[in-house]
C-alpha cells in the first residue's frame, strides 16, 4: 500500500475509502470494530494534502485500526470495554505509539473491541457486544485483542494495532489465523500518561497478514520514550532486513504442556508435531523441554498486579464521576477481581515484582541452551461464544479459561518475546497458531525463523470464508 502511494499508483483516500468499504461489508458480520473515526481520518488527509506530505513515511497512506483499550487518539473516546468508560471525555494526547505509527504515514480511522480492561480471551463485553470469529462466526475471535485480529482476518486492514498482558495478542492471532508478534518488555512505548502496563508484562504491538509487515510496524513503534526509565535497545539494523537473513540451524526447545495442565486437543497436538516435522526437515536441532516454573507462583503475581492496576482505574474513573461504580457499570467476573484486589498490600505488590524479575531470570538461563521456545498458542480450539464472557459466575469462568492462557502468560511475566504463526487448521475449519519464544531483545531471531516458516510453510493463501 505505502509503495503504491509513493510511487502515485494510488491515493492515501483512495486506501481509506477501500477500508471503509470492507468495513461496511464485513464489520456488521463481525463487530471487530467498534468506534469509527473517520472524520479525523480524513482531516488527517487534508492537513497532509495541504503540507504536501501525503506520500512520506514507511507506513504512507495505510488506513490503521487500533485497539480500544488504554490507547488513546486525541480528541477522541477511549472505552476499555466498559460501561464505565463510554462517556468518559475525549483525550487530550495521542498514544505514543499511534503517534509513532502516525509520524511514519499511518492513517488512524476507527477502534477496535476488547473486553472489559482486557480481563478475558475472548472479545465480548455488554458494553458493545460481541466480536465474531470471521472463520466461524459462531466462534470467539479471542481476546483481549480479538477485535484487531478478527478486523485484519476479514480484511479491512492488513495490520492492526493490539496489545498484550497475558496472551492478549497471541491468542486471537491464532484463533483468526494471523501474526501476532508480542515484542520484548519495554520494545514499545506505553506512555504518555505511563511508561509501563503491569510492571512491563503488558506491551504493544501489532497482528498482520504478513511477517514483513509486523517487522515494518515494529521498526516504526519500537525505541525509546522521552520520560521512561526503561527501554529495549534497538537492532544495529531494521527489522525488515531481518527477513533477508537466514535464520541458520537453530536449537528449538520444545514445551508440549501448559502451566495450567489443561490437555491438548487433539488439532493442537496434530499442529505441533507438524511443526516439529517441518522445523527438522529445515535442519534445526530440537529438544524436549519441560519448564521449571510453579505455576501458583507465576498466575499469583500475574493475578496481583492486575487486579491492583484494574482497582486503581476504577477508583479513578469513580473519583471523576463522583460515585462508586455499580452492577450496572461493571460486568461479573471484574467486580469479583475487584473485590479479590481490595486486600492486596504493598509487599503483595513489591513480592508480585520480584516475582517477575526471578521468572525473568530463570527463562533467559534457558537461552544459554536454546535459541527459541516451540509450544502451542493455546491448549484448546476457539470456543463458542459466551463460554469466556465475563458476564457469568466465576466459578464457570475459571472453569473454560483453563485451555486458553495456559501458555501465555508466562512471556509477560518474564519479558521474553514470544511470536503466534498460523502454521495449522482444524478438521472443521479453524485455524490454529503455534508460538515460538526467544530470549529478551531477540526480536530478530523469532522474526527471521518466522520468514523462513512463512516461505517454506505458506499462509497466503488461507482467507476466513466471511
Amino acid at each position: 500500500m505505502s509503495e503504491a502511494i509513493r510511487s502515485g499508483e494510488l491515493s492515501p483516500e483512495d486506501l481509506l475509502t477501500a477500508a471503509l468499504a470492507r468495513y461496511n461489508a464485513v464489520n456488521p458480520k463481525i463487530q471487530a470494530v467498534n468506534m469509527l473515526h473517520e472524520t479525523y481520518a480524513r482531516n488527517l488527509l487534508a492537513q497532509r494534502r495541504v503540507a504536501g506530505t501525503s506520500s512520506q513515511g514507511a507506513l504512507a497512506g495505510v488506513p490503521l485500526l487500533f485497539k480500544d483499550l488504554n490507547t488513546t487518539l486525541q480528541g477522541t473516546i477511549t472505552s476499555n470495554g466498559s460501561r464505565l468508560f463510554k462517556d468518559s471525555p475525549p483525550a487530550e494526547r495521542t498514544s505514543t505509539l499511534i503517534a509513532r505509527y502516525q509520524q511514519a504515514g499511518a492513517v488512524p480511522f476507527g477502534k477496535t473491541a476488547a473486553p472489559e480492561f482486557g480481563l478475558t480471551t475472548t472479545t465480548e463485553s455488554l458494553a458493545w457486544g460481541q466480536t465474531h470469529n470471521p472463520w466461524n462466526l459462531a466462534m470467539s475471535a479471542g481476546g483481549s485483542s480479538g477485535g484487531s485480529a478478527a478486523a485484519v482476518a476479514a480484511g479491512i486492514v492488513p495490520v492492526a494495532h493490539a496489545t498484550d498482558g497475558g496472551g492478549s495478542i497471541r491468542i486471537p492471532a491464532s484463533y483468526c489465523g494471523v501474526i501476532g508478534l508480542k515484542p520484548s518488555r519495554y520494545r514499545t512505548p506505553s506512555g504518555p500518561q505511563h511508561f509501563e502496563g503491569l510492571f512491563g508484562a503488558s506491551v504493544a504491538n501489532v497482528v498482520s497478514r504478513t511477517v514483513r509487515d509486523s517487522a515494518l510496524f515494529l521498526d516504526a513503534g519500537q525505541g525509546h520514550e522521552t520520560g521512561s526509565a526503561y527501554w529495549c535497545a534497538p537492532l544495529e539494523r531494521p527489522y525488515v532486513d531481518e527477513l533477508q537473513r537466514d535464520p541458520g540451524k537453530l536449537r528449538v526447545a520444545v514445551v508440549r504442556r501448559s502451566l495450567t495442565g489443561a490437555p491438548l486437543e487433539s488439532a493442537i497436538a496434530a499442529t505441533l508435531e507438524q511443526t516439529i516435522k517441518h522445523l527438522s526437515a529445515l535442519g534445526h536441532e530440537l529438544d524436549e523441554l519441560t519448564l521449571n516454573i510453579d505455576p501458583r507462583q507465576l498466575f499469583g503475581a500475574h493475578g496481583t498486579v492486575i487486579g491492583t492496576a484494574v482497582r486503581a482505574q476504577i477508583q479513578d474513573r469513580e473519583q471523576v464521576l463522583g460515585r462508586a461504580a455499580t452492577a450496572q457499570d461493571l460486568e461479573q467476573i471484574t467486580r469479583v477481581n475487584l473485590e479479590r484486589s481490595q486486600g492486596t498490600r504493598g509487599e503483595d505488590l513489591y513480592r508480585a515484582r520480584q516475582t517477575f524479575e526471578s521468572i525473568g531470570a530463570t527463562m533467559e538461563q534457558q537461552f544459554d541452551r536454546y535459541d527459541v521456545i516451540l509450544s502451542p498458542v493455546t491448549g484448546s480450539l476457539t470456543p463458542t461464544l459466551g463460554l469466556l464472557s465475563l458476564d457469568q459466575p466465576w466459578d464457570s469462568y475459571v472453569g473454560h479459561a483453563m485451555g486458553s492462557a495456559g501458555f501465555t502468560v508466562l512471556a509477560n511475566v518474564s519479558g521474553q518475546p514470544a511470536i503466534s504463526l498460523p502454521l495449522g487448521m482444524s478438521d472443521n475449519g479453524l485455524p490454529v497458531g503455534m508460538m515460538f519464544t526467544a530470549r529478551l531483545g531477540g526480536e530478530d531471531v523469532l522474526l527471521r525463523l518466522a520468514s523462513q516458516l512463512e516461505q517454506t510453510s505458506p499462509w497466503a493463501d488461507r482467507r476466513a470464508p466471511v
